[in-house]
């Protein structure tokens, strides 16, 4: 197998994988996750969950 055809089937697999994980994750979420949006990071607005909320 040459290199090039090692590295594509590499990152075909790992592609797959990280997509795979996406969907696993996905469907074990029950509803809403309680995080703060992404867009409310630093913008001053108090985040209502995560780790970070402090409560």
């Amino acid at each position: 197998m040459d290199s090039k055809k090692a590295f594509l089937t590499g990152t075909t697999l790992f592609w797959l994988v990280m997509l795979g994980l996406v969907v696993a994750d996905t469907r074990s979420t029950a509803g809403n996750r309680v995080e703060p949006a992404p867009f409310a990071y630093g913008s001053g607005q108090a985040a209502s969950g995560g780790h970070c909320s402090g409560r």
